[in-house]
């Protein structure tokens, strides 16, 4: 790893990811069963401006792997030995996979996190308390440790027992909370029901650092953080567990994701649809695929993440770091079409935060497979709405207005959706 990774002009980049390319293509060749059976013939260059030649690979090939050589699969590239930590994913889109993690590849993940948090302004003297699930997941452990190499007091609180957090928050002085955008929804609910002579001002947290879910890109869902909660969102999250668990984070001068980890992974751009490559320039969207620089146990070459990101900026921002700045679209098994048009759950969201009279709460039920002529969306009543007969066509005529498609909404009472202390699932295919 370098020291000034988050600073190193492009020359300088360049020259660090190709010296440790030429290392760890060596060593996928040489251990990786799985990558010289998909490489054949194929030998991999020692310059990163090679990589396209090399087949791609993605999430269905190391399930595959696993299921036939369980419990890493044929891509883990060390002795058995080697492996100091197992995490498991989340399984939100497909089965649970298990991750293998030398003691290097902990070290690695950790630093690339905490370079992520600190970004977004996390330091000693914050008490920040972590609620997303230590159960396995990378997302617990994996980044509590991340949040300590910021020099942070760090609590590791987990998942659920939302009334102990409350309590938790006022006895201790916590002043932060690691959490997905739609938790404090939850801890408003239970402060309402539990404690209803506090407002979630009263607790007194001062900085919000989010992952785990998209929608922290609109601004009026930050703008309604600021004036519910008295806090700073920030989108300090950003990974994907098959690779890291967090390499991208906001800072204090940009809304926007800075991609954190380039002395460690490679980022390359594809189109999803013909996977033909897509420099990444002001501007240039398309699905984001990875290779580690420095991986031991299962390292990934050319991986698809299904993640569909747009690249915003790539010259150096004003807090000094050069990592290009992006937004994530959608994932690419999230995309509904409609009529040719090509709708991720993100895109509905911006449309709905027009709206005063909803939560923000929704669900894109899909009970019949495509082809689609309209977009099925469900819609909440924010806690105390008025009567608005016209509000279901209201949402409809915007959805048409701003995302150029039909839909068919259902208005639903104020808490009709369960909330989770975890991700939430906004698009539900029941016909599968």
């Amino acid at each position: 790893m370098h020291p000034n990774a988050e600073t190193l002009t492009n020359d300088e980049l360049a020259l660090v990811q190709n010296q440790a390319w030429a290392g760890q293509s060596a060593y996928v060749l040489r251990n990786s069963a799985f990558y010289q059976a998909l490489w054949g013939d194929q030998k991999p260059g020692k310059h990163l401006r090679d990589l396209p030649e090399l087949p791609l690979s993605d999430k269905a090939g190391l399930r595959l792997s696993q299921a036939a050589l369980p419990p890493f699969g044929d891509y883990l590239a060390t002795d058995r030995s080697f492996v100091k930590r197992l995490h498991r994913t989340s399984g939100t889109t497909g089965q649970a996979m298990n991750l293998a993690m030398s003691a290097r590849d902990c070290d690695v993940n950790e630093t690339v996190a905490g370079r992520c948090q600190a970004a977004a302004g996390l330091k000693a003297g914050h008490t920040v308390v972590h609620c997303l699930n230590y159960q396995m997941w990378m997302g617990g452990l994996t980044d509590h440790l991340g949040l300590e190499r910021t020099g942070a007091t760090v609590i590791p609180f987990g998942v659920g027992n939302t009334e102990l957090l409350i309590r938790t928050i006022l006895d201790v002085g916590v002043t932060a909370i690691s959490c997905t955008p739609s938790y404090p929804a939850v801890i408003a609910r239970v402060l309402d029901e539990k404690f209803p002579s506090l407002k979630p001002v009263d607790l007194g947290l001062k900085l919000g650092l989010f992952g785990g879910e998209a929608g922290l890109d609109d601004p009026r869902l930050r703008d309604r953080l600021r004036a519910v909660w008295g806090l700073e969102p920030r989108n300090s999250n950003y990974g994907v567990s098959d690779v890291f668990c967090n390499f991208a984070g906001q800072c204090e001068h940009d809304s926007r994701l800075h991609f954190l980890a380039s002395d460690v992974l490679y980022p390359e751009l594809i189109d999803p649809a013909t996977c033909e490559p897509i420099a990444i320039d002001d501007g240039a969207s398309g699905e984001l695929v990875l290779t580690h620089l420095e991986r031991d146990c299962q390292p990934l070459v050319r991986f698809r993440t299904g993640d569909i990101i747009a690249i915003d900026a790539t010259d150096p921002c004003a807090c000094g770091r050069t990592g290009f700045r992006f937004r994530v679209v959608g994932r690419s098994d999230d995309m509904v079409v409609v009529r040719g048009l090509n709708l991720f759950p993100t895109m509905v969201a911006a449309v709905l935060a027009a709206f005063p009279d909803l939560s923000g709460d929704y669900r894109i039920n899909l009970d019949t497979p495509p082809p689609y002529d309209a977009l099925p969306v469900q819609v909440e009543l924010a806690k105390n709405a008025g009567e608005h007969p016209g509000l279901a066509l209201d949402v409809a005529a915007a959805i048409k207005k701003n995302l150029g498609a039909s839909a068919h909404v259902t208005v639903r009472p104020s808490g009709s959706f369960p909330t989770t202390d975890g991700k939430t699932a906004r698009v539900i295919r029941s016909f599968i």
